[in-house]
């Protein structure tokens, strides 16, 4: 075999597909985030509308304080995993704000939110004797990951279909173990799982409950703790995963759930005990958003009013949206080629930053644009934006609401 035409084959595969991904070159702006410098053959201011820095925690003023101090105080490095020399003061208190975040009794700290779950699922499921796991079917990759990495029997379950989560739950010896996995706010179409309903089933069945909320945390809940702090049920849960690189605004990931669980997966969970400690400045610059966040209610309530206007004027003019009750709006465009043309010219012309979103990320003829406004976009902002589309919408000839739908 010919390794390198292999490569360029099924590179060149992806390119006719539209579903070649290609990175924007980009510095942000300390200070002024959404805006930020887009470079490449030309240099051109732009404003990004699909960042998960949700609530523009990464350039806080608390934040920033937290992580120059730690950084004078512990240097640049953790100094390796942290069974060998890792675990520092920052690590430790991190871990404190999250199990307080969300009422459990312990928390444990992973390099991202990825590894978090990968490692966690992986652990859980491939340890406990006999496990299986119910997955939904539209978990995120790194559930999907850890779970095939246990080895253990999976299940899919139909996306938020309690009914056939319950049938495949009453099919299994109520004595056997389970594992119900499955996430609060889904990331590509913006709906929230039926979080109490699901407690009521793995109850109901002897079942243990593994909810991800990276979407969510940070955003949703009087303190931010995400979707089951707002329903009052985080106590109902054997384990929450969350991230640190999204509305929290650094980097990270984490559960929360009992000391001895936790201890459990730091015992015998590869991807942390074999990991390199995030930095302590990341560490305190995340425990610093967390405890600002649990105390500010001024970040969550101006990006809920910001997603409500960008709703209404893409309805005003009939640019088609998933209608969903989370942050993230969803702009259909059905086509790979069109949607990454869209975005090309969004950024090049208008100065607009929205990656596209493409198979495999998202199934074949329901290829989107993500937009995530957030707190920090402006009244002109939003008039930029829904008139670009506005225009390229009616460039491309793609279809619009009827008035009926808006």
């Amino acid at each position: 075999m010919n390794y390198q035409n292999f490569f360029t084959g099924a590179l060149d595969d992806l390119r006719d597909q539209g579903n070649y991904r290609v990175f924007a070159d980009l510095e942000r702006h300390c200070g002024s985030f959404p805006k930020a410098t887009a470079r490449g053959a030309d240099v051109a201011n732009v404003t990004i509308w699909c960042s998960n820095d949700y609530l523009g925690m990464g350039q806080h003023p608390s934040v920033l304080g937290a992580m120059h101090d730690a950084l004078d105080r512990c240097g640049a490095g953790a100094g390796g995993t942290r069974n060998i020399s890792g675990t520092t003061h920052d690590h430790v208190l991190l871990e404190a704000e999250l199990a307080d975040l969300h009422g459990k009794e312990a928390a444990l700290l992973f390099t991202s939110g990825y590894v978090s779950n990968w490692a966690a699922l992986g652990t859980l499921a491939g340890r406990i004797p006999d496990c299986v796991v119910l997955s939904d079917a539209l978990n995120h990759a790194s559930m999907i990951e850890g779970i095939r990495h246990s080895k253990a029997e999976r299940m899919i379950w139909k996306h938020n279909d309690l009914e056939d989560l319950e049938a495949k739950l009453a099919a299994l010896p109520l004595d056997r173990p389970k594992l119900i996995a499955f996430e609060s706010v889904y990331s590509m179409d913006g709906d929230i799982a039926p979080i109490r309903e699901i407690c009521d089933l793995a109850d109901k069945y002897n079942a243990m409950t593994y909810l991800d909320e990276v979407h969510a945390v940070g955003l949703y809940g009087p303190r931010g703790g995400g979707i089951a702090e707002r329903e009052g049920l985080m106590d109902r849960l054997t384990v929450i995963e969350g991230t640190l690189g999204k509305a929290f605004g650094v980097m990270g990931g984490y559960i929360a759930a009992s000391a001895a669980l936790c201890d459990f997966i730091r015992s015998f969970a590869s991807g942390f005990i074999f990991t390199t400690a995030l930095p302590p400045a990341v560490a305190a610059g995340a425990a610093a958003s967390i405890r600002h966040l649990k105390a500010s209610r001024a970040e969550r309530d101006l990006q809920k009013a910001k997603v409500t206007e960008v709703r209404a004027r893409l309805e005003a003019l009939g640019i088609p949206h998933v209608d969903n009750p989370s942050h993230i709006i969803p702009v259909m465009v059905g086509d790979p080629v069109k949607c990454k043309y869209i975005s090309d010219v969004l950024l090049k012309e208008y100065g607009i930053y929205i990656q596209p979103i493409n198979y495999p990320t998202v199934p074949k003829g329901t290829e989107r644009l993500r937009i995530t406004p957030s707190p920090v976009h402006t009244a002109e902002d939003i008039d930029h934006l829904v008139g670009a589309l506005g225009q390229l919408w009616e460039y491309c000839q793609l279809a619009r609401m009827p008035l009926a739908a808006q």
